[in-house]
Parts: structure tokens; sequence; C-alpha cells
């Protein structure tokens, strides 16, 4: 679907909400942070679309959504970011629950519901007839964007880079890691012996499917307990480590 965003309001104001916006980045993740007076598409079926509403979050987890929670503010000690005049959004549009296609509430993902992880989106109400056209504008018109948090961290702030943002990797192939020690090292064979998945110290692997040597080959990177592999007929693959076994396209697999 092709969507066009037309530009009706002014770019964001570089000292939008600044003050706000230091205490958040020096904040330890305890200090609750108060986006309110917004327009909120919740994307939630109980909570729906809000007018003069409040979000409050905690590092990561949405605490708190609807009117009357700024009364409570300076309790808290929160940090208060005023959001006259602006639609805060789900930063990812579930658009299965929005066709129906999920049977319970708690199913649903990225809408606005307390205990949820803290995505969303700040935009004008203008730019903002629905969730789809608000989250549009993070990438068409992004210095239109008064706030994009992402896990309770701003990533955009009015209208530009936040200095200490996360930035994407490289679009290219990384090095390959010197993996020499690594326990992770060896020949990975699933439950049925059909599969046999040797990594090496030089980052590639080497699969034996059903008796059949070399059956696939390619580069493999390790990210924490995920394993991300790229074959040398060119697809991407991955598989994540759960304790001592190596989970891979259905197959488990155990070192042999």
């Amino acid at each position: 679907m092709h969507m066009t965003i037309t530009d009706t309001t002014a770019a964001a104001p570089a000292d939008w909400n600044a003050e706000a916006l230091a205490e958040i980045l020096a904040n330890d993740g305890e200090r609750p942070v108060l986006f309110t007076n917004a327009r909120i598409l919740s994307m939630d079926p109980l909570i729906g679309t809000l007018t003069s509403a409040d979000l409050l979050f905690v590092g990561s987890l949405l605490v708190g959504v609807g009117p009357g929670i700024i009364t409570a503010a300076a309790d808290d000690n929160a940090i208060v970011v005023d959001c006259t005049g602006l639609t805060v959004t789900p930063a990812v549009v579930d658009t299965i629950a929005l066709a129906g296609g999920r049977a319970h509430r708690s199913e649903y993902v990225a809408t606005l519901t307390p205990g949820n992880t803290t995505d969303f989106a700040v935009v004008p109400d203008a730019l903002a007839a629905d969730v789809e056209s608000a989250v549009a504008v993070v990438t068409t018109s992004p210095e239109q964007v008064r706030a994009l948090v992402a896990a309770g961290r701003p990533v955009l702030w009015a209208g530009a880079n936040v200095p200490s943002r996360v930035t994407a990797p490289e679009a290219r192939i990384p090095a390959a890691e010197d993996l020499t020690g690594s326990p992770r090292m060896g020949v990975w064979i699933d439950r049925n012996d059909f599969l046999h998945q040797e990594l090496t110290a030089d980052g590639r692997y080497d699969e034996t499917r059903g008796g059949l040597p070399h059956a696939y080959q390619g580069r493999y990177w390790i990210d924490g307990d995920r394993i991300d592999y790229l074959d040398d007929l060119g697809f991407w693959a991955y598989g994540e480590f759960r304790g001592d076994e190596l989970h891979h396209a259905g197959y488990v697999m155990k070192l042999g």
C-alpha cells in the first residue's frame, strides 16, 4: 500500500521538551517518565483512542495509560513531557490485530497496553489520522517527529537523532570473529542423528544432512545466544543457543 504524507505542520522545534530529554537520558531507569496531555492511539481493544491522556513508563515497561495520571507526577518524582497538540502511537503497527487475526487481548503485540514494552512515537495530531499514517511519519518526515522511544530510551527527539542513540549495523558482511577456544565450537548433532552442523573457529559452518556431506556451507556469526548463518548459496538463516542445545530450523542439536 502506497501512503503519501503531506506535511501540514512546522518541523519540530529544536528545544521541544529539551530539559525533559536531558533528564530521561540521565535517568537510571528508576524514575518514572510521563508523557501528558496527548491524544493516544493505543491499539488496545479495551483502551481504544484517548484524548488529553497520559502515558507512564518506568525503564522499558509501560505501566499506565489514560487520563489523570498527571495528578501523581509530583508524588512519584516523574519526568514530565508535555504533548499538547500531539498524538502518541505504537511505534509498530500490529496489522494482524487490526485485521482481527488475534483471538485474545493477551496476544496483541506492540499496543500501548500497561505491561508491554515502551515502544512509541509522538507526532503532530495533523499527521496522525490513524496509526498507520502516524507511524509512516517516522520514515517519511522524521523532522516532524517529536519523540521516538524504543524500550524506554529516546531514539529521535524534536526531529533529530538523540546523541546517545544506538545505531544500526552497516549494510555489509561483517568480519569473521576468531572463536578459538569457544565452548560452542564443534559438531552439533540433532536428536535423530540426521543433521550434523560443524561450527569452526574461523566463522564457517558445514552441514551434513542424512549422510550427505557439505549439504550446506557458509559463514556464521554469534551474538549472545543468537547465531546467524549466511549460506554460500546466498540465503540467511538463524538459530538460538538454549543452554546446551542449539535450535535451528526446527532441529534441536547438542554437541557431539
